[in-house]
């Protein structure tokens, strides 16, 4: 299983209802994706506090690399993926991916 691990340093002014609207759109490019589940994201809120600025993330399960493939070149994704490059700081450099074989 390939574990897609995705955080956000979102710019100030970004709307939490931008946020839980990106999300929900990629939950629901997950959703209808075969080999693609368990969406889960949201807002930190890590008592250990450290997330430097890394404030929203979200993670997605996937079957196999294959099945990643096919979310990163689904269309919609790509949108969405461009609504949090779009809103976060610095543009890509506010986004970290991480991919484990777990």
């Amino acid at each position: 299983m390939i574990r897609h691990i995705v955080l956000t340093k979102f710019k100030p002014n970004t709307a939490e209802e931008t946020i839980s609207a990106i999300y929900a759109g990629l939950a629901a490019v997950a959703d209808k994706l075969p080999g693609a589940q368990g969406f889960t994201g949201g807002r930190s809120e890590s008592p250990e506090q450290i997330e430097r600025g890394y404030m929203h993330g979200f993670v997605i399960d996937f079957d196999s690399w294959d099945a990643l493939q096919t979310y990163a070149d689904n269309e919609e994704h790509k949108a969405l993926g461009g609504q949090l490059v779009e809103n976060a700081v610095g543009g890509i450099d506010g986004i970290l991916v991480l991919d484990l074989d777990v």
